[in-house]
């Protein structure tokens, strides 16, 4: 690894010969306490000033001051642009846009930061000096390798450009149409597997046979849809379909890779295909192949090496030996992922990308599932049926997606239980205001603790799954901290046999917040603390569709749930669930975040904040700085 590369380990106004504004003697509030480990030391001039005001981390600052030293660049406009570049990764960005970064950038804080009264360098100068810096190469041909690359007037980190490139070009290379399908066969697979039948009990969705047919005929299909419109279904048939085709010509079975980018999502993958492969209407040595199938983290069947995020066993030089590849929870795959994936898939492979771009995506760089959907390649089939929750649920997630706040709010604001909106700021909202939200909690923490002290893990495990409260943010009044708080308070109150003693109490709702494979459990799996037969207590797990129960010693890394981020949230199912929404000024407040937390109920949503909330956070789509979408349509 080069010493110029800022993805290796690191340990005041700028003059105005450079163009740039003085510092503004009022400035921001400072949101980043001295003692703040987030706050660099030492860190003078813009560097300290961004610091200062939350833009910057101290490891943004770090980086971008031994770059300097390294190249010998001095100007602090440099520097505080290669700062930008190194914070855009860490916040979802792939690229800094020194035009807009002054009007775009906002800072996740507790307190309100006036942004516009930062010393930003004026645009022509600022992308004038960064094109003379020695840290950049100039556009997308320049031959030599250096921290930084500017194109046009996006800054980006060298490892991201290129990452961004090699994911364009390799998925644009499989973007193309399989050789020896045997026609006749498809065609009576599909009939058979997606043909109306009465009474079925999936009614026929002509877009899932045409993804499945896709996935079949083209080496790089995305099977694109929101919760509960088929995917997990579609991708059963597809892999029906494939073994099909393999047995037609006399070939062995396809070797197929299950992968999803967290355990969780990867066990629950292989229990829903395993399930779906009950129901099909195949050769029973086809229904068994799916059944067998098993899923991994996208990192494991990479090979991931211990100690690195971005090195693999398989690489473009040791491709994968599977036939098919097929990804579920692909919003989630960050751009850097996706790179390591798509040029370790074989060119004569497929590549099935299975997911939701109207969901929060990877908590990392880039948004590659909406930009390939939003590029038009041709193997994409966005499905649009939903099959899982009722009608009201369905309306609402659509407007959300769409970003219609006032059919957002018709939505809300329609006569019925499936959905209901208590316009309401929860920090002035007095009890009785969020009485419903109350009831659901204990009508859910009293059946819960009913099973868990009858020693019953499979229905304690169901009860829990039965409501849960989700919020945007982990701190602050609207925060999943406050809120644990005042759902066990509520429960201290109305139930009279809840009793949180001690650290693993009968009843206690838990969450995994680390993997750890030797148990098999997962960064988001949730469990309860129930009855042991022995008198003491354990803490009981779903897996492979059962339950496990394991000794409360032998966890790790876990949390109580009486409330969970909606990030974490992600890809869970609940009957009913209360989303708590931050104010409209909240920045991390945005559709995707919305959509997410109302399509994770599958019968019941409660929504509490005001109207000026809801609508801010339908009228704002998460902006993530990324070209893949121009380079895929593009062709470059």
């Amino acid at each position: 690894m080069s010493a110029l590369d800022p993805a290796a380990p690191t340990a005041a106004p700028r003059d105005a010969t450079a163009g740039a504004p003085a510092a503004p003697t009022g400035g921001p509030a400072e949101v980043l306490a001295r003692d703040d480990p987030r706050r660099a030391r030492r860190a003078t001039g813009l560097l300290g000033t961004f610091n200062a005001a939350g833009v910057l981390v101290a490891a943004d600052v770090h980086v971008a001051r031994r770059l300097g030293a390294l190249t010998g660049e001095t100007r602090e406009t440099v520097l505080l642009a290669c700062a930008l570049a190194v914070r855009a990764p860490r916040v979802g960005h792939v690229f800094s846009d020194l035009r807009t970064v002054a009007d775009t950038t906002i800072v996740e804080s507790e307190q309100t930061v006036d942004l516009s009264t930062l010393p930003w360098p004026a645009p022509d100068a600022w992308v004038r000096e960064v094109a003379e810096s020695p840290l950049c190469a100039l556009g997308e041909e320049a031959p030599e390798r250096r921290p930084l690359r500017l194109v046009g007037d996006r800054l980006y980190l060298d490892r991201y450009w290129a990452e961004e490139r090699q994911v364009a070009e390799d998925l644009r290379a499989l973007d193309v149409q399989a050789e020896g399908l045997d026609t006749a066969v498809l065609e009576d697979g599909l009939v058979r597997l997606f043909a109306p039948a009465a009474e079925t009990a999936i009614e026929r969705d002509d877009l899932q046979a045409r993804a499945a047919a896709t996935a079949v005929r083209r080496r790089l299909a995305v099977v694109a849809g929101g919760p509960g419109t088929g995917k997990t279904t579609t991708v059963g048939r597809l892999v029906a379909l494939l073994l099909e085709q393999a047995e037609a010509r006399g070939d062995q079975p396809p070797l197929i890779a299950l992968a999803a980018p967290t355990g969780k999502a990867a066990a629950r993958l292989q229990e829903a295909l395993r399930e779906a492969a009950a129901h099909l209407d195949v050769d029973p040595t086809v229904r068994t192949r799916i059944a067998e199938l098993s899923a991994s983290t996208v990192h494991r069947l990479l090979g991931w090496r211990p100690g690195s995020q971005s090195r693999f066993r398989h690489h473009r030089a040791n491709r994968l030996p599977h036939d098919v590849v097929i990804v579920d929870e692909s919003s989630m795959v960050s751009l850097s992922l996706m790179a390591r994936l798509a040029e370790a898939v074989r060119p004569d492979a497929r590549l099935v990308l299975v997911g939701d771009p109207g969901q929060l995506t990877s908590v990392e760089a880039g948004a590659v599932l909406g930009d390939v959907v939003a590029s038009g390649l041709a193997g994409t089939v966005e499905l649009q049926r939903v099959h899982r929750y009722g009608g009201r649920i369905g309306r609402l997630a659509d407007a959300i997606r769409r970003g219609d706040g006032d059919a957002t709010i018709a939505a809300l604001r329609e006569e019925g239980d499936e959905v209901r909106w208590l316009p309401v700021d929860v920090e002035a909202a007095p009890p009785a205001a969020l009485a419903e939200v109350r009831d659901a909690a204990l009508a859910a923490g009293g059946a819960v603790l009913d099973r868990a002290r009858a020693g019953d893990g499979a229905g304690a495990l169901r009860a829990l799954g039965g409501f849960r409260l989700l919020c945007a943010h982990r701190r602050g009044p609207h925060g999943q901290r406050a809120w644990r708080g005042r759902v066990e308070r509520w429960l201290r109150e109305g139930l009279e046999s809840f009793d949180p003693a001690g650290e693993w109490y009968v009843g206690r709702p838990l969450l995994v917040t680390e993997n750890d494979e030797a148990l098999r459990l997962y960064n988001g799996d949730t469990g309860i603390v129930v009855a042991g037969a022995d008198g003491g207590v354990a803490a009981a797990f779903e897996r492979g569709g059962g339950v496990v129960t394991l000794g409360p010693g032998r966890l790790g890394a876990v949390e109580t749930v009486h409330a969970m981020t909606i990030h974490k949230s992600q890809g869970s199912q609940f009957d009913t669930v209360a989303v708590v929404v931050p104010p409209a000024g909240s920045p991390i407040l945005t559709r995707e975040l919305l959509y997410t937390a109302v399509t994770r109920a599958s019968e019941r949503v409660l929504v509490v904040g005001p109207e000026d909330a809801v609508r801010a956070a339908v009228a704002r789509p998460a902006a993530r700085a990324s070209a893949l979408r121009e380079r895929l349509a593009a062709g470059s």
